[in-house]
């Protein structure tokens, strides 16, 4: 059997942590960033984890088992 591939996309966008969990970005933090308000900015910068259940398809698209 031919060994896999992982997506590009997801691992440009995800990272294991330590203890296995998946670590992401927040989204709306790029642009049109003036109506935001500075708190709302300030939680968009800290990193996020993956909700339980999304883990399984993005470890299938990461090869992880």
């Amino acid at each position: 059997m031919p060994k896999l591939k992982t997506k590009s996309s997801a691992k440009k966008r995800f990272k294991v942590t330590g203890s296995g969990k998946l670590k992401r970005k927040h989204a709306f933090k790029s642009h049109i960033l003036t109506k935001k308000s500075k708190k709302r900015k300030l939680k968009l910068t800290h990193d996020g984890l993956v909700h339980k259940s999304d883990e399984g398809s993005i470890k299938q698209q990461l090869n992880l088992k």
